[in-house]
């Protein structure tokens, strides 16, 4: 198995054998469990219900490979320090965002008449032909929120005692957000 599911803490730094500062993002790993033979459980709900039964699991998440149900996977059989990783997470979400803060277009000159047009777009499109704006132009909209993932990472540290994963880098994504870490 070579994937973990886990919740970002914070990001911060720590310091390597040699004494250097690294930056690093901490990553809550509790032990996964096994619900079925392909699916896990994992994070809780704050108050169960009688829909959920016995499991009380927040997520679930599938698994290849074949698993024994009731099997816990902790985060040291999975990955050690320097393995390299990918992060695959939810980005934060900013909101409605104009084109210069979205795409980084440049705006309008401040000058020659254009008292209010600093920030806008321009011209979105050309004449009678062919009379409409083309799907996928760049224009203002909603930004953030949708899946990001980082590449070429690497694990720090493992603390299974303390259910900790320190990734050296940042990864998407806000506090108590979902990560899906794999092995590269």
């Amino acid at each position: 198995m070579n994937i973990f599911y886990g919740f970002k803490i914070s990001q911060g730094q720590d310091f390597d054998t040699a004494g250097k500062r690294v930056p690093v993002t901490f990553v809550r790993v509790e032990p996964m469990t096994v619900v079925n033979s392909k699916q896990v459980g994992l994070g809780f709900h704050k108050h169960q219900n009688k829909a959920q039964g016995a499991n009380n699991f927040k997520y679930f998440r599938e698994l290849g490979g074949t698993l024994n149900a009731g099997e816990k996977i902790q985060i040291s059989d999975v990955f050690n320090s320097g393995d390299k990783i990918k992060v695959t997470g939810i980005s934060k979400g900013k909101g409605f965002a104009g084109v210069v803060k979205r795409h980084g277009f440049k705006g309008g000159p401040k000058t020659h008449g254009q008292s209010d047009r600093q920030r806008h777009p321009g011209s979105i499109g050309q004449t009678t032909t062919p009379g409409r704006v083309y799907r996928g132009k760049r224009m203002a909209g909603h930004m953030g929120q949708s899946q990001t993932t980082v590449r070429n990472l690497q694990v720090f540290a493992v603390k299974p005692e303390e259910n900790l994963l320190l990734i050296k880098g940042l990864v998407p994504g806000a506090k108590n957000g979902l990560l899906k870490i794999t092995k590269i």
